[in-house]
């Protein structure tokens, strides 16, 4: 687990470019708001196969060989995208990150829930974040940095990454090991598609999904639609990143159980998109990313470890894969979302609508824990 969490650290260090790469389509290739908004979304809708082929491959190919293949095809992307001169170039580069982009997290999630007992799973998952958020501090500040000059700087940095990762993963990580036949093919198994639970996760993840979404593609356009230096962004992901590593003990709460806490995280997370409505300043959108971070603490944990909770140990791969196609989901409806709230109602209707969900989705949780508690 610690060799993953440093690997993945690596890597993290330079993931700060698909916050970016809607600006860059806007500043570099002089896309319009709403070909840029096609553009991202057909990115997400790439990555939903991408997830299935990294859940499949993980239960099939192993969890070593399928975090490697992933980590290298999004440098291949990312590369394509720094040297790319043309709009039809960059599309074709994104087409090819998006594929990529998602196959290494199902086996990198499963994993971890592999070498954990059930009940140590939340902080399992917390470190895993936790390491991803401290190399996160770095990558912001990083990422304001190389924005001062050209943008494309930032994909090749994140190429360089994911080749390290990759590396480290290939040569520090145990050899693969044969594993059961997936349990789709197990005699009386049931199909993950067929198990209700994961599907009710599923649709609820999805929403949430959606919301992280919208900050990370809506954040940098709003900086740059109020006038804030494109810099903020890096720093805004900075303070994120510090805000997730400080809270780390909050995920140890005894009285909290998984839908306690997704409660909680959904009011924190409806509070810094309220904030986020109404700030106009650097300072006020830092306070916003505070209250959302720890939102997300909260949320991005609990629903790793309920997913993780439903799966055969021979299918667990599949099952995170499954859960994680609300990212891929959520990647292709906010894109759409962002820039038509953008352009209908400007930074305050996107924020104040994304809070109003997330307040509503604070309410439903008791039922939820009546449906999904017997994982």
């Amino acid at each position: 687990m610690w060799i993953l969490i440093v690997a993945r650290a690596v890597n993290k260090i330079g993931a700060f470019t698909l916050p970016f790469l809607g600006v860059v389509l806007a500043v570099e290739f002089k896309a319009s708001l709403t070909e840029t908004g096609v553009i991202l979304a057909v990115f997400g809708a790439a990555t939903i196969p991408s997830r299935l082929l990294g859940g499949q491959l993980a239960d099939r190919l192993g969890r070593r060989r399928t975090i490697v293949l992933g980590l290298v095809g999004c440098a291949v992307g990312q590369l394509w995208i720094a040297f790319s001169h043309a709009i039809w170039s960059a599309l074709l580069a994104t087409v090819l990150l998006g594929l990529a982009f998602e196959i290494y997290e199902p086996p990198s999630q499963a994993m971890i829930a592999d070498v954990t007992e059930p009940e140590d799973r939340p902080a399992a998952y917390g470190m895993y974040s936790a390491a991803l958020a401290a190399a996160g501090v770095l990558a912001g500040l990083l990422a304001a940095a190389i924005s001062h000059r050209d943008l494309r700087w930032l994909f090749v940095a994140d190429a360089v990454t994911c080749l390290s990762c990759a590396a480290l993963v290939a040569v520090a990580l145990p050899r693969d090991v044969r594993r059961p036949a997936p349990a789709e093919v197990l005699p009386g198994a049931v199909s993950a598609w067929r198990d209700g639970r994961l599907l009710l996760l599923l649709g609820s993840g999805t929403v949430f999904a959606t919301i992280y979404m919208q900050l990370v593609i809506g954040l940098p356009l709003t900086l740059l639609e109020q006038g804030l230096p494109k810099s903020g962004t890096g720093i805004i992901l900075a303070v994120s990143a510090v805000t997730l590593i400080a809270a780390q003990r909050l995920l140890r709460l005894q009285k909290l159980d998984d839908f306690r806490s997704i409660a909680i995280g959904y009011v924190l997370l409806a509070a810094g998109l309220l904030t986020s409505a109404f700030a106009h300043t650097l300072l006020v959108f830092v306070l916003a990313a505070v209250l959302w971070s720890l939102g997300d603490l909260f949320l991005l944990t609990r629903y790793l470890t309920q997913a993780s909770g439903f799966a055969p140990d021979e299918a667990r791969g599949r099952y995170l894969a499954i859960f994680g196609l609300s990212w891929g989901i959520a990647t292709t409806i906010a894109p759409l979302t962002v820039t038509q709230l953008l352009k209908t109602s400007g930074p305050t209707g996107l924020w104040l609508t994304s809070a109003a969900v997330a307040g509503v989705l604070a309410v439903p949780q008791p039922w939820f824990r009546k449906r999904l508690a017997p994982a």
